[in-house]
């Protein structure tokens, strides 16, 4: 068989027939199938795969053409035309019938008889004779009738035991679902829409530049399965648009091509069914029970609707009537006169019950007039108030949006409606809409207050899918607009300041609007600006070293912060948890900060609630956790289009892939990272990225690069890296540096990191400072600070940073000819890195056993135990049936990386397929 190439995503099964039945006429035998699919399946692209693949055939071709159906033999001419020349080779009567087709002249009365359909099957075979033949007709539906009966009898004929057994002829027809074919004898493929990955597949093969995951992701899920979809989306969107640099519009541009073609069968069906339609069409949760009363309203009965479904274009059922493709729907509605759109919008309207169902009655009401409505505004403005309390922030955008253009006057309703709507659509995740409103809406704001809250909205977005010093830029000016008419609303401005200079690693801006916030401190300050104000001091004397006076107002964060029903000031007390090292509490305040953003459909709050959760689950030494949180977080984060949240999961995965010994990932993570970090100035995931190769460097044995990169961390300025992180990632500096001989520049460091853990009450933070005090000594005092350091690991939960002390004080010991002592410690911390599959650090420990002379037991663990933690989510979703690229999109990997996993985990396990996969891991 000829060797099957893939050029056409997710329909392996229909490019393996065609193969098969090219190969078949290559041999001599013939066959015929007819491709059946919806617009925009890709018929005509598997049509024109077989020809393309049969450059040793004769390859005749012809599609039928709507304006020619009334036209006998039309179609038949077209696909006849190249061979006329061969037509006076066949009997004479066969000969004169052929003939009159190509003249013009066949018409009904050739039809009636059998001998056109005959003289064509054997002009066919004729041809045959000099080598196999290709026959293909797209749109085969669209022929006239008598040309589609002659071809549709000649392919019944092509079959080994039919009448032209042994001719290497092929007959590929592709027609609509809903044609009428096939003729009685004629094998069909049914073309399924794609599957998600197939889908994704389709975007990467069509896009001019390397799409971002989450694009990717949200134009297959956009296309319903469609590949003309895909291809029509990708088209709309501009490269940056593609890469992820800039937002996708929303909504998502229109597939005017897909339209065209599913707008051409609903115009085929009769007025009634167009009617019936568009009412379905305009209302989304059109119920069975609401279809039968706007049937009845609009004078039809549903029997109207059989066409429709007849034709496959809907589904009528309980839940009322389903389209078979979002852009049908669309087509169906976007192209039916206004006028007829309007009154679908009014009968509905007139059969929604206001008590109950406010907002779609408010919609319809809306939709269905032009000019601008001061009671209506109201009554859609009202009814949006309510989805939002619900969660419904999406809906409520678009409802506020809609009150907006029904506005009347100047007094600042609309420029309140245009904020409410953009707010609601950053809520929902709908970023690049929500810039769009705030656009519209700063030109007609009535004045500095409303002005104020706008760009306090916009410094909120750019924060979280911008530059960070723009962001910090536009949160102060806020503030500064908001300082004399409402404080409070200030203050917030001033803390989402504060953050844009902590997410740039400038502290410098973040200790001046700190001090521009102290002031507004008053005795009738609500909890919440209360908290930001203590949350604020706080790190404003942790950045300037006054660890000390940093105590109070973190406790004061953590006392008050769990008593605000808000996600934010739950994530504020996360950090001031971990920071006094209260973990356990820390924590607890991020999985409620996460908890409460979900229950309120608050989506953009999300990621950034899930990246102090995985914080959290990282400093208690819950890799597992952490690994999930930040994975979850990212994928919250690019499908809500937050590339900085996105950038920010990616560093905390490329240090924790950094700890578990999974060198390719850290890198591309890291990497990537790095590279959106530096266009948008994000000095925090910055830094953990570069923390994270420094820990790979030291877990490689690559003392001296992990020491130069963090001492490259510690000089950085704002946009490259991040105090806190230079300071936190000391004890591997300590490490690197004094195995590179630089003993006196890693003291140097220590004396930032030491002040921090001795003011927190956190047994891992002095532990950690006990194990530098330790490197940093000699002779005995070196033994002494690592059994302190020891002890205070006993007390607290990073399994991970014990055993790394353990590994270190063996390796000492060891060094010391104290052999037996040392096999203690490297025992006990083989047992953990073991058991939290940090393969590299694993690896290093029995090195330092077999030193003492004791040969390291072989590893009694699970099937998969050899594999890093990477390589076990791969090898899991592998054995549950995943493809590649299924896998590369659940993990954020390429499809490539999944690739070389794969490989690793089939050598590491001794298993040469899937199948062996699926059969070792439980």
């Amino acid at each position: 068989m000829t060797p099957l190439p893939s050029p056409l995503h997710g329909r392996d099964s229909a490019l393996l027939s065609l193969t098969s039945m090219l190969d078949g006429a290559r041999a001599g035998r013939g066959g015929a199938l007819l491709l059946r699919g919806e617009p925009g399946f890709g018929k005509t692209a598997l049509l024109a795969y077989a020809m393309g693949e049969a450059p040793d055939f004769q390859v005749l071709h012809g599609c039928g053409i709507e304006a020619e159906t009334e036209l006998a033999y039309a179609g038949l001419h077209r696909v006849l035309q190249p061979v006329a020349r061969r037509v006076p080779e066949l009997a004479p009567r066969q000969a004169e019938a052929l003939r009159r087709v190509l003249d013009g002249e066949a018409g009904e009365s050739d039809r009636r008889a059998c001998l056109l359909p005959a003289a064509l099957l054997a002009l066919l075979a004729l041809l045959a004779r000099d080598g196999p033949v290709l026959v293909g007709v797209d749109d085969a539906d669209l022929l006239d009738p008598p040309s589609r009966e002659a071809l549709a009898f000649a392919a019944r004929r092509l079959d080994p035991a039919g009448a032209v057994a042994g001719a290497a002829v092929v007959i590929l027809l592709t027609s609509r679902p809903d044609d009428g074919l096939p003729p009685p004898g004629l094998p069909v493929l049914a073309l399924s829409a794609l599957d998600d990955t197939a889908c994704a597949a389709v975007v990467d093969q069509v896009a001019p530049v390397a799409v971002a995951e989450g694009v990717r992701l949200r134009l297959a899920a956009a296309a319903a399965g469609n590949p003309q979809a895909v291809t029509e989306l990708v088209a709309a969107l501009t490269p940056d648009q593609l890469r992820g640099v800039c937002p996708l519009p929303e909504p998502l541009p229109p597939c005017a091509g897909l339209q065209h073609a599913f707008l051409r069968r609903v115009r085929a069906l009769p007025d009634p069914t167009r009617r019936l339609l568009l009412i379905a069409a305009a209302e989304e949760e059109l119920d069975a029970n609401l279809l039968m009363r706007a049937a009845d309203a609009a004078g039809i009965d549903l029997v109207a609707l059989e066409p429709a479904e007849s034709a496959g274009l809907v589904r009528v059922g309980p839940a009322g009537v389903e389209f078979r493709h979002p852009q049908l729907r669309a087509a169906t509605y976007q192209t039916a006169p206004l006028a007829r759109r309007r009154a679908a919008h009014a009968l509905l309207a007139g059969l929604l019950d206001a008590s109950r169902q406010p907002l779609r009655r408010a919609w319809h009401r809306a939709a269905a007039g032009l000019a601008p409505d001061h009671e209506l505004a109201e009554e859609l403005e009202s009814a949006a108030t309510s989805a939002r309390r619900r969660g419904g922030f999406a809906t409520a955008s678009a409802a506020y949006e809609r009150a907006a253009e029904l506005s009347t006057g100047d007094d600042g309703a609309k420029a309140r409606r245009l904020a409410a709507a953009a707010r609601d659509a950053w809520h929902a995740g709908r970023s690049a809409h929500a810039r769009d409103l705030l656009d519209r809406a700063l030109p007609v704001a009535p004045g500095a207050a409303a002005r104020g809250e706008l760009e306090l909205l916009r410094g909120d977005i750019d924060l979280r899918d911008g530059r960070a010093v723009d962001a910090y830029e536009a949160l102060l000016t806020a503030a500064h607009r908001l300082v004399p008419i409402d404080p409070e609303l200030a203050i917030r401005a001033m803390m989402r300041a504060g953050e844009a200079g902590v997410y740039a690693g400038d502290h410098h801006r973040f200790l001046q609007v700190a001090a521009q916030a102290a002031p507004l401190r008053a005795a009738g300050c609500s909890p919440q600006a209360t908290v930001m104000l203590d949350y604020l001091e706080a790190l404003s004397a942790i950045f300037l070293g006054r660890f000390g006076a940093a105590l109070a107002p973190l406790r004061a964060v953590l006392d008050g912060a769990p008593r605000i029903d808000d996600p934010s000031a739950l994530i504020w007390a996360s950090i001031a948890a971990l920071i006094l090292g209260d973990n356990a509490q820390g924590r607890v305040m991020a999985a409620r900060a996460v908890a409460l953003a979900r229950g309120r459909g608050a989506l953009t709050m999300v990621p950034k609630a899930l990246e102090f959760s995985a914080y959290a689950e990282f400093w208690t030494g819950r890799h597992a956790a952490a690994t999930a949180n930040a994975l979850e977080g990212l994928r919250a984060a690019t499908e809500t289009g937050q590339g900085n949240g996105a950038c920010h999961h990616l560093a905390a995965l490329a240090l924790l892939d950094a700890i578990h010994g999974d060198e390719q990932t850290c890198r591309l993570r890291a990497r990537t990272a790095l590279d959106r970090a530096g266009l948008y100035g994000l000095g925090l995931p910055a830094a953990l990225s570069t923390w994270a190769l420094a820990f790979l460097d030291l877990s490689l044995g690559r003392h001296a690069d992990a020491a130069g990169r963090l001492r490259g961390l510690a000089r950085a300025g704002p946009g490259q890296g991040h105090m806190a992180v230079a300071a936190l990632s000391v004890p591997t500096y300590v490490e690197a540096a004094v195995r590179t001989g630089a003993a006196d520049a890693a003291r140097a460091a220590f004396t930032t990191f030491e002040p921090w853990a001795d003011s927190t009450s956190s047994p891992d933070n002095l532990a950690l400072a006990a194990r530098c005090r330790a490197l940093l000594s000699e002779g005995g005092q070196a033994e002494e600070h690592f059994r302190a350091a020891l002890d205070l690991h006993a007390m607290g939960e990073r399994a991970f940073e014990r055993a790394r002390t353990e590994l270190l004080y063996g390796s000492l010991l060891r060094r010391r000819r104290k052999r037996t002592e040392a096999r203690a410690e490297l025992r006990s911390a083989l047992e953990s890195f073991e058991r939290l599959h940090a393969d590299r650090w694993a690896a290093w420990t029995r090195a330092e056993l077999r030193a003492t002379g004791e040969s390291a037991r072989p590893r009694l663990a699970e099937p998969d135990g050899e594999l890093t933690p990477q390589q076990r989510q791969v090898a899991r979703l592998a054995a549950q049936g995943a493809t590649n690229r299924e896998i590369a999109a659940q993990l954020f990997l390429s499809p490539r990386t999944v690739e070389h996993h794969l490989g690793n985990i089939f050598a590491k396990l001794s298993v040469r397929s899937r199948v062996e996969l699926a059969n070792l891991l439980p």
